[in-house]
């Protein structure tokens, strides 16, 4: 399954930026399971308050459900963090329910007025903005603005990105941070003895050196362009937008004027240089993500456009000895800062939920930095939280990607959401400008097209 990613900012886990919508689709069947409390607490009733302790701590009861989507993370942390929180609560009965179809399963219960307590806003079939104008979310503002974390840190200043405002309003806190960029194998590019890109013209460099050694230098998924665009053509088009992301904003708000602009056609020939120097795969066009994953990991293709979930997504089809180099953008000019094109999954308190004390208490244990550490290790992407993971056993990859996007030359593209109509014109104008179908001007012409109708 693949969800399309929200094209935004972040940070990083213990960073500053991050699998949409998700990250492609997990291929492991539904799973809801339910762990029960310990034999020595017998399971509370949904209907008992949480009560006060000796030390004035609140004691947790009744039941808690926790509604996860499994995707290109998969769900090794939130059975860990599920754990340790039913650990941390003995009293307390917590509800496991994740897996692929989970957003659909749970649909009927959202409209009926019965969700469960927490939900992690991610992958098909949920979008936090609608959620928010149904009235299915609680509203944090006021409880966010002093909520500590468990480790006695404010929530808000822990962030890498700040939630997202609805008329001023918190519904939702970002919880993963995704950045899309190109991966390599790093193996194979020592063993070829190919330098890894820093920028566009070392790029096209290294491309050539790897095109005279019969390996192909560049696959993507033509079936959904939106991989080629986060990860080449949005980048591209701030960098020679003089790193000023609002061009990107300005095209979200359907200004005709911003998709003409010189840095879109700029960025546009920069996948007509790469094109005519025969750099893409031409089974691009019509493969899907996992087929064009799979000629990269086989060393068929030498780099991918993707985010960081694609490691994860893959685990069962990498390659003994395969590296994954990482860069979030390689169309800079030489000495430029790079472009980290970011999303995020947020979670939410649902706001007719029957333990919302629970679902708080549960947000305040996952912000901690120990989770922080933990979800880069076992969903192999960085999280939410501000910190230095160098000394984890996160993966290599997702520390690399924690150094960009915490460096001063690094450019975080913020959260921005494109009209889907306007979109879909932008994916299908770029597949064809990849098998040179048009040109970039033409690219221009049939999406201000788009944008006009959409805007009247």
């Amino acid at each position: 399954m693949v969800t399309k990613k929200k094209i935004a900012a972040i940070g990083i886990a213990a960073i500053l930026a991050a699998v949409s919508l998700s990250g492609c689709g997990s291929k492991k069947e539904e799973t809801v399971s339910s762990p029960s409390a310990p034999a020595s607490s017998p399971k509370a009733s949904a209907s008992e308050p949480a009560s006060q302790t000796p030390d004035n701590t609140v004691k947790l009861t009744g039941d808690f459900e926790v509604q996860y989507f499994v995707g290109g993370y998969g769900d090794k942390w939130w059975k860990q963090v599920i754990a340790d929180f039913q650990a941390a609560n003995p009293d307390l009965h917590v509800i496991e329910s994740g897996g692929p179809k989970i957003n659909d399963q749970m649909k009927p219960r959202w409209i009926g007025g019965n969700p469960p307590d927490f939900v992690y806003i991610d992958g098909a079939g949920l979008n936090d903005r609608q959620m928010v104008e149904d009235g299915q979310l609680e509203d944090l503002t006021d409880w966010l603005k002093d909520a500590k974390n468990v480790d006695g840190d404010l929530i808000l200043d822990i962030l890498a990105q700040p939630p997202q405002q609805y008329d001023g309003k918190i519904f939702n806190i970002p919880l993963v941070l995704n950045s899309w960029g190109i991966f390599w194998n790093k193996a194979l590019f020592k063993e070829k003895g190919w330098t890894e890109p820093t920028d566009f013209s070392s790029f096209l460099e290294v491309g050539e050196k790897i095109k005279a050694d019969g390996v192909t230098p560049f696959i993507h998924t033509g079936k959904y362009p939106y991989y080629i665009n986060g990860a080449f053509l949005y980048p591209a088009i701030v960098s020679a937008n003089n790193n000023d992301f609002s061009v990107l904003q300005d095209m979200a708000a359907n200004k005709v004027e911003a998709f003409e602009s010189p840095a879109v056609l700029a960025a546009l020939n920069k996948i007509v240089a790469m094109r005519d120097k025969g750099f893409i795969d031409k089974a691009s066009i019509q493969i899907n993500h996992t087929d064009s994953q799979m000629l990269f990991l086989q060393n068929k293709d030498a780099f991918i456009p993707n985010g960081l979930w694609l490691p994860n997504e893959m685990s069962k089809d990498v390659p003994q000895g395969f590296d994954f180099g990482f860069i979030p953008s390689i169309t800079q000019d030489a000495g430029g800062k790079v472009v980290a094109n970011t999303s995020t999954a947020t979670v939410a308190v649902a706001k007719n939920g029957k333990n919302k004390e629970a679902a708080k208490a549960f947000l305040q244990f996952v912000f901690s930095k120990a989770q922080a550490s933990q979800w880069a290790e076992l969903s192999g992407a960085p999280s939410n939280i501000k910190g230095d993971i160098s000394n984890s056993n996160a993966p290599n990859f997702v520390k690399d990607a924690a150094k960009f996007l915490t460096s001063p030359d690094t450019v975080v593209i913020p959260t921005i959401t494109y009209n889907a109509d306007v979109d879909k014109a932008m994916m299908d104008a770029t597949d064809a400008l990849t098998i040179n179908k048009i040109t970039p001007e033409e690219w221009v012409k049939r999406v201000t097209e788009v944008v006009k109708k959409v805007g009247k």
